[in-house]
């Protein structure tokens, strides 16, 4: 996965960062099929605002493609490796309920637990792959608090299990502002289905 600079983060107009569509582009990451429930619960609700994920694990189809815990079976590195590939799931959830990541307005928190063996103690390490890939996607200003943990096992034998708590917009066609210079004046303008074309002016 590519990084992105500081200056990559923002559109080619300069004039505002963009949005997590547009960065998952950059970034050369093509999420994967949104996994389906292995029981009987939603893998999506939404509430007013708020959107609640359940677990998400390291799977590719209907199978685990990690198995086993960190300090035994598997070291600290493929625990990052499942990490991320459990972040990548919640992001593919996460645009299936919303329609786009760009909908997505802050990340409130990220929950890590993992598989673990003996006196493991490098928990947050192997979370960090989560974290690190949210906010290369999402931007530092929308990092969540965390909440990290060990257990003794997992579904299907997976080592890691991500999950995350979101606010998000409920209107999908909200463009990003376009800031002009018009009769001597800065003009922020932006679109939205709610609202109609909205100017503010300085």
């Amino acid at each position: 996965m590519r990084t992105l600079s500081k200056e990559q983060m923002l559109t080619r107009e300069g004039s505002h960062p963009a949005g997590a569509e547009q960065r998952l582009k950059e970034l050369g990451i093509k999420l994967p099929e949104p996994p389906e429930p292995f029981g009987i619960y939603a893998e999506a609700v939404q509430t007013g605002n708020l959107l609640f994920l359940t677990g998400m694990l390291p799977t590719e189809g209907r199978e685990a493609k990690f198995i086993g815990r960190v300090g035994a079976e598997l070291d600290v590195e493929a625990g990052r490796k499942a990490a991320h590939l459990a972040a990548l799931n919640v992001l593919a959830v996460t645009r299936q309920h919303l329609g786009s990541l760009d909908k997505v307005t802050r990340i409130v928190r990220l929950g890590v637990s993992m598989a673990t063996s003996g006196d493991v103690r490098d928990q947050p390490k192997v979370a960090d792959a989560a974290s690190e890939l949210l906010q290369e996607v999402f931007g530092k200003d929308k990092s969540p608090c965390r909440l990290v943990y060990g257990v003794a096992s997992l579904p299907l034998g997976a080592p890691v299990e991500a999950a995350m708590r979101t606010p998000a917009s409920n209107h999908s066609d909200v463009t990003q502002p376009r800031i002009f210079r018009q009769g001597g004046m800065y003009v922020r303008q932006e679109n939205s289905s709610r609202y109609g074309s909205i100017a503010g002016y300085w």
